[in-house]
């Protein structure tokens, strides 16, 4: 399983930004073509547009399914069969279009078993709202198109620094009225789950930071933590899960204080990407925890500031095929693990003899 190559399904994103540069970039290493099998789905032109316009070596094949994915090259999907203009650093609804025509494309492919996990580099979230995308970004879009009726959970990563959010892409004056105790448990347990499978910690330890400044100071300054955060962490010790705090949040990221622990569990959005990026955006991933698709994104956006300049990173994206690899691996793994359990075998108190006993898995379901 080990030697087998992950096939990589990596969707162009926005066509203007600084998407197929850092992909190009990531496949011009050939040690890359060792670990997956790569395919972008897009455009040969827009790809081979960005790749004369920044004088990047990669080298790809055009192919009209990750069928004929060669094992060793990366291969591009026509997904689109008109002419896309390329403009660089502006906001673009045809742009977005072919961002959302690339996203379909790898998901139907997905479907088909014909790729093993997705990474997206990054789009425009105005500019591809259309009738087929009515989201506030790719988590909760691939949640409806992918979870199988699973909730998501979005994970911003670099190495054993981990956060989840409770709460994302929504507006910091509907925070308080959308943190229940329900929904941080709910959050609580598939981020546990995945730290579990995703990652392989046995017993992970998660950090819980609260809602309000200094952790609502005894009531001082809120009653979320007392009210909700805390009963909930409670109910969560109860059911075997290592949680801690609520630490205040001004401080935690700070001091250090995340070493201690598997996972950071925020209630918002800015409270746990706002000190990850500055910590680690260089290098940061995101992973969409939860459902039975991997999926994983570069830390950063399209960065329309830099695009068409050949000076973007793709330390960020290159994590992110990284992270996928691990991830499916892991979740193999355990699958492999769990496939043919043993029967459980036990002494009978009753019986002086000490006679082993086996119980069939049959018998114990």
């Amino acid at each position: 399983m080990e030697n087998k190559k992950v096939r990589v399904g990596i969707t162009q994103g926005d066509i203007n930004g600084v998407g197929y540069e850092v992909i190009l970039k990531t496949f011009a290493e050939p040690a890359m073509l060792e670990l997956c099998t790569p395919v972008i789905y897009g455009s040969p032109k827009v790809a081979a547009y960005h790749r004369k316009s920044l004088d990047l070596p990669t080298n790809f094949s055009i192919i009209e399914s990750a069928r004929e994915a060669a094992h060793d090259r990366l291969s591009i999907v026509n997904c689109m069969d008109d002419e896309v203009k390329v403009e660089f650093s502006k906001p673009d609804a045809e742009a977005g279009h072919a961002a959302l025509v690339a996203l379909e494309k790898a998901f139907d492919e997905y479907r088909e078993g014909l790729i093993d996990v997705i990474v997206t580099a990054p789009i425009n979230k105005h500019t591809i709202q259309s009738e087929e995308f009515k989201f506030p970004g790719h988590t909760e879009y691939i949640e409806q198109q992918l979870g199988e009726g699973k909730k998501a959970l979005m994970i911003l990563m670099k190495n054993d620094l981990r956060v989840a959010l409770v709460t994302g892409h929504i507006p910091v004056g509907q925070i308080a009225s959308t943190l229940t105790k329900d929904l941080i448990k709910e959050k609580m347990r598939i981020f546990h789950r995945s730290l579990k499978q995703d990652f392989g910690i046995g017993a992970p330890r998660i950090a819980v930071l609260p809602l309000n400044p200094h952790a609502g100071d005894n009531g001082l300054l809120g009653t979320e933590e007392e009210e909700i955060i805390i009963p909930a962490m409670k109910e969560m010790t109860e059911e075997g899960v290592l949680c801690f705090g609520p630490f205040p949040a001004d401080g935690f990221m700070g001091s250090g204080s995340f070493t201690h622990f598997d996972g950071v569990l925020a209630m918002y959005h800015d409270q746990g990407l706002a000190p990850f990026k500055a910590l680690a955006m260089d290098e940061g991933v995101n992973f969409t925890a939860g459902l039975p698709v991997v999926r994983t994104s570069p830390a950063h956006g399209t960065a329309y500031d830099i695009a068409g300049k050949g000076i973007a990173s793709e330390d960020s994206f290159r994590q992110a095929v990284y992270v996928a690899i691990d991830v499916f691996r892991n979740r193999q793994s355990e699958m492999l693990a769990n496939a043919n359990p043993l029967r459980k075998q036990y002494y009978d108190k009753k019986d002086d003899s000490d006679k082993l006993k086996l119980d069939s898995v049959e018998e114990e379901l």
